[in-house]
């Protein structure tokens, strides 16, 4: 089952069992006669706020991520501290509206009975669910091909895992051999093959389990399915676990570090585009008396409003990205340290060109010589540049080429963490900035 199938399944669930709760805490805490309400609440408005409300609670808790080969009991206990917590504050928020409507105070502890229905019913959402999936998954639907790089022990096993086990969903599609002169049994082909062998077999996840070093392994690989919608998972070394080095998930006793080649989930990456057209619209509007009063300061005094260069984004796209103009004088020193500079990158933004937050958007000659000098440089291609992103808060803009691994293992931290709560941190900690009036 793809990953949006899944996802209008438990949105469908949701809505089920999340309003089916509601009603029979409505009808209990206002058709039943236990409280005496002088104007009852209603029915309907309350029921779609409060469905909106877990909705948004249950998105940030991870509940709408794809769920293949997880977990169960790691959803059922997601869900449990994610409804408990939601319940919680609904208590209080139940209290001030006794308060308010001089209540019975024995409603405010109705909240109880509701946390047990939420428990309940949204948990049988979520068994119909799975047990759904498994059902298909044994009888050989919704399997996602699999292809295994390396033919060795650890190759072995992975394939062993996947044929014992086939309601975690794999499906053996063959080995790929890193030996340029390997013919081994399964194999389907080379490494340097490995981008036409995806697309021959419409291949879903690709596990590497090679008994060699791999960093290079992993850098090529990524590389090529990057931009083909695969998902890639990693057998890490004993020492790698053991230190701490990487997080990894047992599937049945093989450790699996999952790289994500799809950065953001879906509904994360259509809210991220909903609040950055909204913060660019609003600030471009609020602060407009401020920008046309810069831009003929600069027009007098410099003769010269904007910077417009071309810079690379997303899939190394170039856009014209648009800034004040700033030289050495006292104008543009202030401007720069209240990153006032960069207000005209919103028109960027609002036309998709760039993000609030991501990595710094490179000139498209620097972004040349660094690719061929840095074989993964172009994973940092796989989202848009941002206004403020990681490394800028880190390290700044103004580091030189030599800095440039340095700020890339910052770009590469927020391209493997990135979310919506670490893009609002990095918005609090660039507003920190500013108003210490650091240079950036």
């Amino acid at each position: 089952m793809s990953s949006k199938k899944e996802l209008f399944l438990l949105l469908l669930s949701d809505i089920i069992f999340v309003n089916l709760s509601w009603s029979i805490y409505y009808y209990i805490r206002i058709e039943s006669g236990w409280i005496h309400f002088t104007n009852p609440p209603s029915f309907i408005a309350p029921m779609i706020l409060v469905f909106s409300y877990w909705l948004i609670f249950f998105y940030f808790f991870g509940l709408y991520k794809h769920w293949f080969v997880r977990s169960r009991f790691d959803e059922f206990t997601t869900l449990f501290r994610a409804i408990s917590i939601g319940c919680l504050i609904l208590f209080f928020a139940i209290f001030l509206d006794d308060y308010y409507k001089e209540a019975k105070i024995v409603s405010r502890f109705l909240i109880l009975i509701y946390w047990g229905l939420m428990i309940f019913w949204v948990s049988l959402g979520r068994v119909i669910i799975r047990g759904f999936q498994f059902r298909m998954l044994k009888k050989g639907y919704g399997l996602r091909n699999t292809l295994i790089i390396g033919s060795g022990l650890k190759a072995r096993e992975v394939k062993e895992m996947i044929f014992s086990y086939p309601k975690l969903g794999y499906k053996f599609s063959g080995f790929v051999s890193i030996k340029e002169d390997a013919n081994g049994e399964d194999e389907i082909g080379l490494l340097k093959d490995l981008q036409d062998i995806v697309a021959k077999n419409s291949i879903d996840e690709v596990i590497i389990a090679s008994d060699h070093k791999y960093e290079e392994l992993i850098i090529s690989t990524l590389n090529v399915c990057s931009g083909l919608n695969v998902c890639v998972k990693i057998v890490p070394e004993v020492y790698e676990i053991v230190s701490g080095m990487v997080k990894s998930e047992q599937v049945h006793g093989i450790p699996l570090v999952e790289v994500k080649t799809d950065l953001m989930p879906f509904t994360s990456t259509i809210m991220k585009r909903i609040y950055d057209i909204i913060i660019s619209v609003s600030f471009l509007f609020v602060l407009s008396p401020l920008l046309i009063l810069i831009a003929l300061l600069n027009l007098i005094l410099f003769k010269k409003v904007f910077v417009v260069e071309e810079k690379l984004g997303r899939a190394s796209k170039s856009f014209k990205n648009i800034k004040f103009y700033t030289n050495d004088s006292g104008l543009s020193l202030f401007l720069c340290k209240l990153w006032l500079d960069k207000v005209p990158q919103l028109i960027n933004v609002f036309l998709n060109q760039m993000s609030l937050v991501g990595p710094e958007p490179e000139k498209v000659e620097v972004a040349k010589k660094l690719t061929s000098e840095i074989p993964y440089y172009l994973r940092r291609m796989k989202v848009k540049p941002g206004i403020t992103g990681w490394a800028q808060i880190k390290q700044g803009y103004y580091e030189k080429s030599e800095y440039y691994v340095k700020k890339l293992q910052y770009d590469f931290y927020y391209l493997e963490n990135m979310s919506l709560m670490l893009d609002f941190k990095i918005i609090l900690n660039t507003i920190i900035l500013i108003f210490s009036f650091k240079q950036k």
